[in-house]
C-alpha cells in the first residue's frame, strides 16, 4: 500500500445559491484514525463528505492533503490521489458479478482483451484481506447486504484508498453484520487508512471512533477526543435539546377492544400461521433478525404480497387483496423502503402528500388549492423542513422524507397503521420526533404496528412485543420480559415457543 495520507477541511464553507448550509467547517482526518462526524439530517454532513471526495467545491475555504491545498476537479481525481468515498445507498450495480463491479471502469486488459483471470485473482485478494468468504463470481444481486458493503470497501481499496469516506454503512445491516463491518474498519485504521465515520446510530459511533466532529444547521458546534463524549452528549450537541428522555410515556391507557384479529395468515414462502391481536390504541413491536419474515407477513397482511388466512378489523371479517382494498377497511401499510417505494423522489411534497388520497381531492379536476392547504398542515402537523414548498422530495433529508411519508399516509384516515423501520437512517432529533407522533396517534385510538431491526426502539415503543423467527412468530413478550436478552433469545431459537410460554 502507498504511503499513507491525511485529509483536511480548513474553514471551508458552502453556498447553494443564496443559501448557505456550510460554514467555516474545519476538521482533519488522520492515517490510523476514525474521525466520526455526526448531526441531524439536514446539518450539512453529505455536503461536507462531498467536498471532501471531489463531488462538490468549496464556495470558500480549502481543502488540504498532506497539509497542502488541493482541488478535486471530480470524484475520478480525489479516488486518483486516494480519496474515496462510500455512499450510503450501495453504488453497485445489480446485474453484474462482485469482480465486474470492483473493477467497473477501471478494467485490467491484455492486449485488446480484458484480462479475467488477473480481475478475478486480484478480488479475490481484496475479499480475503476484509475476511470476505462471497465468490468474485456472484453477481451482486445475490449476496447479502453485509457482503455488498464488503464489496463497496473493496471497489474503495482497489482504487488504491488511503481516505476512505463511509456514509452511514451499516444503515441496512443487522447487529452482526455491523460488528463484521466494525472489524474490518479495525484492520484498515491499523494499515493506516485515514476513515470518515458517519451513523447516526450513537453506540456505534462510541464503539468505532477515535474523535468527533458534531455538525448543527452547518456549523462545527463541538469537536474532541470520542473519550471526551458520552452518547447523551453527542445527542444533546446534535440537536441543541435534551433527547435523553427519548422515547415518550404513555398517556393513555390501551383498550380492550380488538383493531385488528389475524389467525392463520400465510404469504407463501416467506411467512406461516401468522396470528395475533392488535387492540384499539395498542403499539404493538414486531421484532426479528432480518430475514424472519417481518415485513413480508405485513405486506400480505395489507395486500402487498399473495397472502391467506383469516383477518377481521374491529370485528368483521376482511378479504384484503391489493393496498386498495386494504386503505378502503380503514388498515394503511408505511414502507420501509421510503426512497424506493414510498415517494416519488423526482416530484414535489404536494403530489406525494396528495397521491394516496387523492380522490378526496378531485372532483373532475384535482383541487390544487386543497392540495396546497393539506401540505401548510402536514408541514406544521409532521415539523416537516424544507428549503421552499416546491422543492423535490429526493433533496428532503431522510428524515423530512419520512414525516411527509407519515403525513401522506395519515392523510387517508386509517384506523390501523402499520410502520415498517421508522427511523433507519434518522438521526437522534428526528427520531424523537417520530416516537412523538407515533404516541400521539396511539393516544388518539390509532392502533399502530411499529415493525423495527432496532430492539430499543420496539422494547421503548411498544407495549408488548411478537418475535418473528423463520417465518413464523416464535414467542411474545411484554412488562418486565421486553429486554434485549429475551428477544434475541426467540429470535435465534433459544427461548421459548410462543406456546410454551402461553
Amino acid at each position: 500500500m502507498s504511503e499513507t495520507r491525511a485529509l483536511s477541511l480548513a474553514d471551508v464553507c458552502r453556498s447553494f445559491g443564496p443559501v448557505q448550509v456550510l460554514h467555516d467547517i474545519s476538521l482533519t482526518l488522520r492515517p490510523g484514525e476514525v474521525h466520526a462526524l455526526i448531526g441531524e439530517n439536514g446539518a450539512g454532513k453529505s455536503t461536507a463528505m462531498k467536498i471532501m471526495s471531489g463531488y462538490l467545491e468549496p464556495t470558500r475555504g480549502q481543502v488540504k492533503l498532506d497539509d497542502a491545498p488541493v482541488r478535486f476537479a471530480s470524484s475520478q481525481e480525489a479516488e486518483a490521489q486516494g480519496v474515496v468515498l462510500i455512499h450510503q445507498e450501495f453504488n453497485l450495480a445489480d446485474q453484474l458479478s462482485v469482480e465486474q463491479n470492483i473493477f467497473l471502469g477501471h478494467e485490467k486488459r491484455r492486449g485488446l482483451f480484458l484480462d479475467r483471470p488477473a480481475m478475478q485473482a486480484e478480488t479475490r485478494k481484496l475479499l480475503d484481506r476484509l475476511n470476505c468468504t462471497v465468490s468474485p463470481t456472484a453477481r451482486v444481486r445475490d449476496i447479502s447486504n453485509a457482503d455488498k458493503q464488503m464489496v463497496e470497501i473493496a471497489k474503495a481499496l482497489s482504487r488504491r484508498a488511503q481516505v476512505l469516506i463511509m456514509d452511514e454503512p451499516t444503515a441496512v445491516l443487522t447487529e452482526r453484520e455491523a460488528e463484521v463491518l466494525f472489524e474490518q474498519v479495525d484492520r484498515l485504521k491499523a494499515e493506516g487508512v485515514a476513515i470518515l465515520f458517519t451513523s447516526h446510530k450513537l453506540d456505534e459511533v462510541k464503539r468505532i471512533s477515535d474523535r468527533i466532529t458534531v455538525l448543527r444547521d452547518g456549523h462545527v458546534v463541538a469537536q474532541g477526543m470520542t473519550t471526551e463524549f458520552n452518547e447523551d452528549q453527542m445527542a444533546q450537541a446534535m440537536v441543541g435539546r435534551d433527547v435523553s428522555s427519548l422515547y415518550p410515556v404513555r398517556s393513555v391507557a390501551v383498550g380492550d377492544a380488538p383493531a385488528l384479529e389475524v389467525n392463520g395468515l400465510n404469504v407463501p414462502g416467506y411467512a406461516r400461521d401468522i396470528s395475533f391481536t392488535l387492540r384499539k390504541g395498542e403499539i404493538l413491536g414486531i421484532s426479528g433478525l432480518i430475514g424472519s419474515g417481518r415485513t413480508e407477513a405485513m405486506e400480505g397482511l395489507t395486500g402487498l404480497r399473495t397472502a391467506h388466512g383469516d383477518v377481521r378489523i374491529n370485528g368483521r371479517p376482511v378479504s384484503l387483496k391489493s393496498p386498495q382494498q386494504a386503505q378502503a377497511a380503514g388498515l394503511c401499510y408505511l414502507t420501509e423502503d421510503r426512497k424506493g417505494r414510498g415517494l416519488l423522489l423526482q416530484k414535489g411534497m404536494r403530489e406525494n402528500l396528495t397521491l394516496q388520497a387523492l380522490p378526496a381531492f378531485t372532483n373532475w379536476l384535482i383541487d390544487h388549492k386543497a392540495e396546497e392547504n393539506a401540505l401548510t398542515k402536514a408541514i406544521a402537523d409532521f415539523d416537516i423542513r424544507a428549503p421552499s414548498r416546491e422543492v423535490l422530495v429526493g433533496n428532503l433529508s431522510g428524515g423530512n422524507q419520512q414525516k411527509l411519508l407519515i403525513a401522506k399516509i395519515m392523510l387517508t384516515d386509517p384506523d390501523i397503521v402499520i410502520i415498517d423501520e421508522p427511523t433507519r437512517g434518522i438521526d437522534i432529533g428526528t427520531k424523537q420526533q417520530i416516537y412523538e407522533f407515533i404516541h400521539a396517534l396511539s393516544a388518539a385510538g390509532k392502533s399502530i404496528i411499529v415493525v423495527s431491526s432496532e430492539m430499543q426502539e420496539v422494547i421503548g415503543l411498544a407495549d408488548r412485543v411478537l418475535v418473528m423467527r423463520l417465518g413464523t412468530i416464535a414467542g411474545e413478550v411484554s412488562g418486565d420480559d421486553m429486554t434485549e436478552d429475551k428477544i434475541v433469545r426467540l429470535a435465534m431459537g433459544l427461548g421459548a415457543t410462543r406456546q410454551e410460554a402461553i
